[in-house]
């Protein structure tokens, strides 16, 4: 029904709306040149990420005019529904919502942001998006039954419940099932390795390692609803991807001010950090970091541990053999955060990324390199 101009309500439980948010999140019409949907750069079949390879290779997607390229990463949509909407918390911290810069406050917000992006769906306007949408018979009737007999009549009444309808289908568990071997370990159905039993210790063992500062939500490091971010903001000193900026047509001065760039965001501190990714799916939806910098899970544990490392050899980044390049932003680095436990040897670092491959939907492990 609709209850404001602009603005109508559907009931978010309502299995038909996930059905209908289905067919949108698929629908390429809905691009400005009809070749590109939500999962062109959410593919089902990867993780919810993008597997298209560009003249960046997968660091950033194409977009619907087969031209334009982004300045960062498609996050992967996997188990999104659980971030929090944007807020700022008792300590000041920013904490929440969606794209790397927490921009979308909600689901809903996110899901209204590509098609009208000019290098991403490249729709021109929400009258545009209806035009697509009055095409659809199917369309048609479901948002009158839905959100009122009068919705196809109003640009951003539509558009409002397209977002809704969207949300839907990506809080449905084809989304989160909560099924990789990590999930199942918990519930007893199979064992880990010595060597992913390693990593989980190590994982969740501040004394150890500083993974779970940012990567771990619950109390409980055996919580099977854990996805791996506490959804805080964080500037790691990931350096420029150098590749992505050459073919992109974002100038070598340009500098991405992360959390500082989304509009309700305007003190300095924050310039540089980004939203925590969840880890779930990580090692079959890279490449890693905001820009897609890093190709390899293994480069991201090594990048993390040259913090604490004093070893020349873990100053050297073995992508490409040379000294890690200097972070993006100097300024706000989280330097307690990234210095907070010891230096990790080959063994324990692969260990980790063993763990972190038990945290892989099982529909996705065929996915998993050796």
């Amino acid at each position: 029904m609709i209850i404001a101009a602009g603005t109508c309500v559907a009931d978010p439980d309502q299995p038909a709306l996930a059905e209908l948010g289905e067919a949108l999140f698929f629908d390429v019409n809905l691009s400005a040149n009809r070749t590109q949907a939500c999962a062109t750069c959410h593919d089902p079949e990867y993780g919810f990420a993008d597997p298209r390879e560009t003249d960046a290779g997968r660091a950033v997607s194409l977009g619907d005019d087969g031209a334009s390229l982004g300045d960062r990463s498609a996050p992967t949509a996997s188990y999104a529904a659980f971030t929090p909407s944007f807020y700022r918390n008792d300590a000041g911290k920013y904490v929440g919502g969606m794209f790397w810069d927490g921009r979308a406050a909600t689901l809903e917000d996110q899901a209204g942001g590509p098609p009208l992006n000019p290098i991403e769906m490249g729709m021109p306007d929400k009258a545009s998006v209806l035009a697509r949408l009055q095409e659809n018979p199917f369309y048609i009737q479901s948002f009158e039954a839905m959100f009122g007999a009068h919705v196809m009549q109003n640009a951003d009444a539509a558009y409002d419940g397209m977002t809704q309808a969207i949300a839907a289908f990506e809080r449905t568990a084809l989304f989160a099932p909560f099924d990789s071997k990590y999930d199942r370990y918990l519930r007893g159905e199979v064992m880990l390795t010595k060597q992913e039993e390693l990593g989980r210790v190590l994982f969740f063992s501040p004394q150890f390692t500083n993974c779970n500062l940012c990567h771990q939500l619950k109390t409980s490091p055996v919580d099977p609803q854990e996805t791996f971010s506490n959804y805080e903001y964080h500037n790691i000193g990931v350096p420029v991807n150098t590749l992505a900026r050459s073919v992109n047509g974002v100038g070598d001065g340009a500098v991405d001010q992360g959390l500082l760039q989304n509009p309700g965001v305007d003190h300095p501190a924050e310039e540089g950090r980004f939203k925590v990714p969840t880890l779930r799916n990580v090692a079959v939806t890279g490449p890693y970091m905001h820009n897609g910098v890093f190709q390899d899970l293994r480069t991201v544990i090594l990048f993390y541990n040259k913090y604490n490392s004093k070893s020349k050899a873990r100053q050297i980044n073995p992508e490409t053999g040379k000294t890690w390049r200097l972070p993006e932003v100097f300024k706000t680095l989280s330097v307690s955060e990234l210095t907070e436990g010891p230096a990790l040897e080959d063994n324990r670092i692969d260990a980790l990324v063993a763990f972190m491959k038990t945290l892989t939907d099982a529909r996705y492990e065929h996915l998993l390199e050796d």
